[in-house]
């Protein structure tokens, strides 16, 4: 019996000796898949080395969304870009690299050229999505839409408006020179300056072409400005006027043909695609959304193009250009000094503007407002809004709106027009 318990002991002792060797082994292994978790996890992450960046750029993203939401700044597009931004500084997600878009690996000729293959194989969600951007369709398809909802009737019923639109884009080559005297190249100098002309698709589309670095400080700038606008413009406008000014009436805009809403827009594109080809793609898109809206044989495709198609090209551009905000793109010197010189651009533009519409009257019978100048930025239709409430706080018998209208049209042309210029001379 003795003997029999000792083989017991012993076959026991054999058995559990390996068993708690395989158990030792698999908590060390636990252990360190635990920790190999642990340490991939975007909390670990956030808090590593220069990490802390991303940390407020999570901060900016609920701020904007912030804006978007509780204040309504432009929230169609500040929304989706708000939130491009938080999913981008998301450490290790993966989600955008910023690399595969440097000049240098887009370049052919250099060592580190990465094709659209390339990304497509192994690029993120929002690289794949921002294709659409660099390859200048968002913008396009936007301008569609644009086209689809305006009305170039208070141009075409008063054409002095588009000297008007072409002087708020004085705004954008002053810019031009300061930034350019600030230290950013010529590219750099373009794409900041054309914040001025308060139009964002048109700002992403340079901004794409010349300096995609500078593509999410250039949009924040340009759609939070254009959100401002009843913020930024009526200081301006006020000291610039006086009341007998901002109390001249205007009279009753005559009734435009739909022959000539029709012809407008084909030959706008004929004439600027010839003297401009730089310019062709973006007025060409809005010129053809307007003609779908006036030729009235192809109703379905206007409402498509200002509802269904518009709405989901606005999410993909706004959620793309938010995810080039990271944080070593946007948390610098020259992100403030871009934020600092786009508020002039803005400011130059408005009261340009208001000059140009004061000096006309030197030589007009018939005087205009000037407070309409204001409007020849392209923030349609906001800045013809400020343009309607400042007049009525002068004269509440003032109706200035569909005046204003016109320079504000004339500003979505003029604001494509001066971005070909650019393009063509820097591109």
């Amino acid at each position: 019996m003795r003997h029999s318990a000792k083989m017991l002991w012993l076959i026991a002792a054999l058995l559990v000796i390996p068993v708690t060797g395989l158990m030792a082994q698999e908590t060390i292994q636990f252990g360190e898949t635990m920790q190999n978790f642990l340490s991939d996890t975007g909390i670990v992450k956030l808090f590593a080395a220069d990490n802390w960046k991303n940390l407020v750029m999570i901060g900016i993203a609920c701020l904007l969304s912030y804006l978007a939401i509780v204040k309504q700044y432009e929230p169609l597009l500040l929304l989706p870009i708000a939130f491009g931004m938080l999913l981008t500084n998301f450490p290790g997600a993966g989600l955008f690299h910023s690399e595969f878009w440097n000049n240098e690996f887009l370049n052919p000729e250099s060592p580190y050229y990465h094709s659209y293959r390339h990304i497509l194989a192994e690029g993120g969600l929002l690289d794949i999505l921002y294709i659409g951007v660099k390859a200048g369709v968002y913008p396009c398809l936007i301008f569609i839409g644009v086209g689809a909802m305006t009305d170039f009737g208070p141009l075409i019923a008063n054409p002095k408006s588009l000297l008007l639109g072409a002087a708020a884009q004085f705004g954008i080559f002053a810019t031009f020179i300061v930034a350019h005297a600030m230290g950013f190249n010529s590219q750099e100098a373009a794409s900041i300056g054309i914040i001025g002309g308060a139009d964002g698709p048109t700002s992403i589309f340079l901004t794409t072409k010349l300096a995609p670095h500078l593509l999410g400080p250039v949009a924040v700038a340009a759609y939070s400005y254009m959100a401002l606008v009843p913020v930024i413009q009526p200081p301006i406008m006020r000291a610039l006027t006086s009341k007998s000014e901002r109390s001249i009436g205007m009279k009753q805009l005559r009734n435009v043909s739909k022959t000539e809403k029709i012809v407008f827009p084909i030959i706008v594109t004929i004439v600027i695609a010839l003297l401009l080809p730089s310019a062709a793609a973006l007025i060409g898109c809005l010129m053809l959304g307007n003609l779908m809206r006036e030729c009235g044989v192809v109703e379905r495709l206007s409402k498509t193009v200002q509802n269904e198609l518009n709405n989901i090209v606005v999410i993909f551009l706004g959620t793309t250009v938010g995810a080039t905000a990271t944080a070593a793109a946007f948390l610098n010197w020259q992100t403030l000094g871009i934020l600092v010189v786009g508020i002039v651009a803005f400011g130059v533009g408005t009261g340009s503007g208001v000059l140009l519409a004061k000096f006309m009257n030197l030589f007009l019978k018939e005087k205009i407002n000037p407070l309409i100048g204001s409007a020849g930025v392209s923030a349609v239709p906001m800045a013809a809004r400020v343009s309607q409430a400042e007049g009525q706080k002068a004269d509440p018998h003032n109706f200035l709106l569909m005046h204003a209208m016109g320079p504000n049209v004339a500003g979505v042309i003029g604001s494509a027009v001066a971005a070909g210029i650019l393009l063509s001379m820097l591109g």
